[in-house]
């Protein structure tokens, strides 16, 4: 649930989000709807590709706010 994100461990970023999905580090991925279509369209691609589940949100704003960063 994304209220308990800011108390989880978190990558942040598009490599680093790659990365992590690609080496099976990823338990779950949070997308920002109003992030760039192309860079949410790769890591939804990798997400099910791996079968991590993703769980889209609102804002990019909203996000970095409930994860505190």
């Amino acid at each position: 649930m994304l209220l308990d994100a800011k108390n989880r461990r978190k990558t942040v970023g598009k490599k680093q989000s790659q990365r992590a999905i690609q080496e099976g580090k990823a338990q779950e991925v949070y997308l920002a709807r109003d992030a760039e279509p192309r860079i949410r369209q790769e890591i939804a691609k990798l997400c099910e590709d791996a079968g991590v589940p993703v769980t889209e949100v609102e804002t990019m704003a909203a996000l970095g706010k409930a994860c505190g960063i």
